[in-house]
């Protein structure tokens, strides 16, 4: 978790575009309760999730600096694993590594430009 939060520093110190474009997106949502807008650590909220690119719709303003610290990676939570609500109280994995999955994808998806950047 630590090595992530460092990395997800570096990426929105760099080039805050690409910290943009990383965990704002809908290919992990899974079956979340509601429509998660925003990352909370225990998900303890409607419309909250604790998984990269777990949104119902692109979210902006949730990057990658924000994934990273809302949910604690420091401190060895929601990573590599992600969750979301699934009704009530109740939460739910969305998948193994989940999070760890999400935003491997979201980097490959970036141009090349933009890798070269990250790298």
């Amino acid at each position: 978790g630590k090595d992530i939060v460092q990395f997800a520093k570096a990426v929105k110190i760099s080039n805050p575009t690409i910290d943009g474009k990383v965990c704002t997106g809908k290919h992990m949502v899974g079956t979340a309760y509601g429509t998660p807008t925003g990352y909370d650590a225990d998900v303890s909220s409607d419309g909250k999730t604790a998984q990269c690119s777990g949104f119902n719709a692109e979210q902006q303003g949730e990057t990658f600096s924000k994934f990273a610290e809302v949910l604690k990676l420091k401190e060895g939570k929601n990573w590599p694993t992600g969750w979301q609500r699934k009704s009530g109280s109740t939460k739910e994995v969305v998948a193994p590594n989940s999070n760890a999955k999400a935003v491997a994808k979201d980097l490959v998806d970036l141009n090349r430009d933009e890798k070269t950047i990250v790298a």
